[in-house]
């Protein structure tokens, strides 16, 4: 962080996902941007705090500042904030939660910079009101976050409360699910925006396929969500919160593509069809047993992508003939597609057998994985790369 303080609100995302989310700032409006690890920096109102809450499909969190200071040393956190006029931006009866983001050497561990803040603001609130608000680990009405690197700190309110991937659609969680944020930006890394049909052979829950019926539809990412943390904040303005949402819901259209989605498990199949159903896609999204060496794929435009078992949480008998099938269906019987895949590490990509146009890192949780762009094509490649080029 720079040394020059300056009031721009922090988006966070996840990593390699970074371009994604400042290209949907962009879209709202957004004029300047600066790019960070995980995160996007920009300038907004309240309406557009609001929006990008509502709409960003790789945002997790939206932070305000609301401070600004230099600490020499760790006593200079809680004294400082001993001192800010809390008030301002919580109520005596609300709960409340801290996080803490450190680098430098004046802190070792952020749970120590998290505990200073929290008896900071109780104290504070002792002091001056001879009572003290209580703090929530799971449900907090007010979430702040302080971020310390070196000695510049900086105090925000987040204004999204639950991380913004729980979109409140999911009531059953696979065994190796993607969370929705990296399912809906792998979606957009693709370009995919449902202007040709998607398949994903190895749905699992179904967040993928479900993803992309939001996106073909340009619903909303927030659309199912009861609640934000904004709501709790004591400028929250209801009248542009219903305006900025009725703008937003009136740009949904009708999808004029296929979605398909199927797996080999029944289990997962019926967690797919039960998310789906929940967020009233279920007549969107075309469900099918099978296992992926088994489809046919109709000869038309389509992208494929797929986030197969990575032999950690679901455990493979033999991962590299597993990927290698993968490889050889995709050539033998995809062949005009585009086929997007997901696999930890490098050198599982390698026993796909096909040479990738694209790729990108990405993680699934702590999982480093390479996120890759295969296209399918008859004939020679050489052949092929010139008919694209007419």
């Amino acid at each position: 962080m720079s040394r020059s303080f300056d009031d721009r609100l922090i988006a966070k995302s996840m990593s390699g996902l970074e371009e994604v989310l400042e290209n949907e700032l962009k879209k709202l409006g957004v004029k300047h941007t600066q790019v960070f690890r995980r995160a996007v920096a920009f300038r907004g109102d309240k309406e557009l705090i609001y929006r990008a809450n509502y709409t960003c499909r790789t945002a997790i969190s939206i932070y305000k500042p609301i401070k600004h200071f230099f600490i020499r040393n760790q006593e200079d956190l809680y004294n400082i904030l001993s001192t800010f006029q809390w008030e301002n931006h919580m109520n005596i009866d609300q709960t409340f939660a801290i996080e803490s983001m450190i680098s430098g050497e004046l802190f070792s561990h952020s749970l120590y910079a998290s505990q200073l803040t929290k008896d900071a603001v109780v104290d504070y609130f002792r002091d001056k009101f001879n009572q003290r608000p209580s703090v929530s680990v799971e449900n907090p009405d007010i979430i702040f976050a302080i971020r310390i690197s070196g000695d510049v700190c900086t105090l925000f309110l987040d204004t999204s409360g639950d991380s913004l991937y729980k979109r409140s659609y999911r009531l059953k969680h696979g065994s190796a699910n993607l969370n929705e944020v990296l399912a809906a930006g792998m979606i957009m890394l693709s370009g995919w925006h449902g202007q040709c049909d998607f398949f994903d052979p190895m749905c699992g829950s179904g967040t993928l396929a479900i993803e992309a019926a939001l996106i073909s539809q340009n619903i909303p990412a927030g659309y199912y969500r009861k609640h934000f943390g904004f709501m709790n904040h004591m400028d929250f303005d209801k009248d542009l919160w219903q305006k900025v949402k009725d703008e937003e819901d009136g740009k949904i259209v009708e999808s004029e593509c296929d979605i398909y989605a199927s797996d080999i498990s029944d289990i997962a199949l019926d967690d797919a069809k039960a998310n789906a159903k929940n967020a009233k896609l279920h007549h969107d999204i075309y469900f099918q047993r099978a296992a992926f060496e088994q489809l046919a794929f109709p000869e038309k435009d389509g992208i494929i992508i797929m986030n197969p078992p990575y032999d950690e949480r679901i455990r493979l008998s033999n991962a590299r003939d597993f990927y290698t099938k993968i490889g050889d269906h995709l050539k033998n019987n995809c062949k005009g597609y585009s086929a997007w895949i997901i696999l930890p590490g490098k050198e599982n990509m390698k026993y796909i057998g096909l040479r990738p146009s694209k790729r990108s890192t990405l993680y699934n949780g702590p999982i480093e994985c390479t996120y890759a762009k295969f296209e399918i094509f008859a004939g020679r490649r050489k052949e092929f790369l010139k008919d694209r080029e007419n």
